[in-house]
């Protein structure tokens, strides 16, 4: 009986601490809302709306190219037998820069000549045969004025002077017909030797001695080399069409190349396509840009030079790397910020803060202003403001914005405390009205919010 009643005893103690462990975890778990009666939500930072300096930035990728460039291709065909220059020589106007093969075009020239002296020589002859013809016309007449010739012999003269004439006529046109051949066949011949047709450099080289080439006159052509201005270059970038409409000409801009990591540049937008370049179109992934062009401000590629001592030009060429400042070569990739618009103390808040909602769907505590129920949506743009322990929707009119603050242009001041996150809660969870109460996590200030 003893054992029995000891063993009731630990049963009862048992009991009671289990029952009291139970107690101990409700309670702390009802004051912490876990379960029960307490609060219920999701947990959304805060952070007040100040005043600062908003830059709106539109940014794009490109490549380097200079501001002027040419292509060098010939008017003739031929075989490339002298080409005095490199890729990267500096060359001045009239410079030689290539000769094809002459031989074709001399022979040519001197068929040319000696058809203009042939010519020449038909015309003399048909000239004396008009002086002939003109004076037994004129004989016939005066022996038809005496009657002593009947008046068809008179018209047979007169038609073989006239005739005559004609033929002489004909043959001075085949003597400007020689000639201009003449002129054709001696600029043929002077086209095959190619002068640069300005100061530059040899940017590109796509032909060796040896190579035949294809001139203009035929077809296409063949593009022998490219001779550019390397002291002012360019970036061309394509802009979203949603982008566009907020660049203009002048604006400023920052330029950054990959191998310049450490270095940025100035530079201005000159130029702005009209036309746009459509990728990918009548596809699910069919964009629209425009190519934007910025020049590059100052000279980052002047700067003392190397020169070639043997064969081809030997003046400095442009550029090469110096201790002055980098080489921006042709090509190179960059990306660019142009500064569209600047606003000036304006009252900006999170970007994130910023959401959309239906005034045809908020709860009756949103605005009393809202529009009446219809069946198309009424979208406006709001943010949340943290009131003591309630949530107030705001409807607000938005400006320009930056990579990471809005320009809030009416419906917030500058002081009141915006709910800014997580995204689930601003742009979907959150309504007007909720009940929020202030917790403290890792140091940052949270709320947590219930709708009522």
């Amino acid at each position: 009986m003893a054992s029995s009643s000891g063993t009731s005893h630990r049963l009862l103690y048992a009991g009671g601490g289990l029952l009291a462990v139970l107690l101990l975890v409700g309670g702390l778990g009802w004051g912490l809302g876990w379960f029960g009666g307490g609060p219920t939500g999701v947990s959304v930072e805060t952070e007040t709306a100040q005043t600062r300096t908003i830059t709106e930035v539109v940014t794009a990728f490109g490549r380097a190219q200079p501001e002027v460039e040419v292509t060098i291709s010939p008017d003739v065909s031929g075989e490339i037998v002298a080409l005095p220059v490199q890729e990267g020589d500096a060359v001045e106007r009239g410079d030689l820069l290539a000769r094809l093969k002459p031989d074709d075009y001399r022979a040519q020239l001197e068929e040319r000549q000696a058809q203009v002296a042939q010519q020449k020589a038909n015309r003399a002859r048909r000239r004396a045969d008009s002086v002939q013809a003109r004076q037994a016309f004129e004989r016939k007449q005066q022996l038809y004025e005496k009657e002593v010739i009947p008046e068809s012999e008179l018209e047979n003269a007169r038609s073989t002077y006239q005739q005559s004439v004609a033929q002489l006529e004909a043959a001075r046109y085949r003597v400007k017909s020689a000639q201009a051949s003449l002129r054709d066949a001696r600029e043929q011949l002077q086209k095959t030797r190619l002068f640069a047709p300005m100061d530059g450099t040899v940017s590109k080289l796509t032909v060796e001695v040896g190579e035949r080439v294809v001139g203009t006159r035929e077809r296409a052509g063949t593009e022998m080399m490219n001779i550019a201005q390397l002291d002012q270059m360019e970036l061309e970038v394509d802009v979203n069409e949603n982008d566009v409409v907020n660049v203009a000409g002048d604006d400023s801009a920052s330029v950054e190349f990959d191998a310049y990591a450490d270095r940025s540049f100035r530079g201005t937008v000159t130029e702005i396509a009209n036309s746009a370049r459509i990728q990918n179109e009548g596809s699910q992934n069919e964009v629209t840009n425009f190519p934007v062009t910025i020049r590059i401000l100052g000279t980052p590629n002047t700067g003392p030079a190397v020169t070639r001592e043997e064969g081809g030009l030997a003046r400095p060429e442009r550029p090469t790397a110096s201790v002055n400042g980098p080489v921006i070569r042709p090509g190179m990739s960059g990306s660019v910020d142009i500064y569209t618009e600047t606003v000036q103390k304006a009252v900006a808040v999170p970007i994130q803060a910023v959401t959309v909602r239906d005034f045809n769907e908020v709860g009756p505590q949103a605005d009393s202003a809202r529009a009446p129920e219809a069946p198309e949506e009424d979208l406006r743009r709001v943010v949340f403001v943290a009131e003591g322990d309630s949530a107030r929707m705001v409807e607000v009119t938005t400006g320009i914005a930056d990579d990471t603050y809005m320009h809030i242009r009416s419906g917030l001041e500058a002081g009141e405390t915006v709910i800014t996150g997580p995204y689930s809660a601003v742009s979907r969870e959150l309504e007007p009205g909720a009940t929020i109460r202030t917790q403290q996590r890792g140091g940052r200030r949270a709320a947590v919010a219930t709708a009522e």
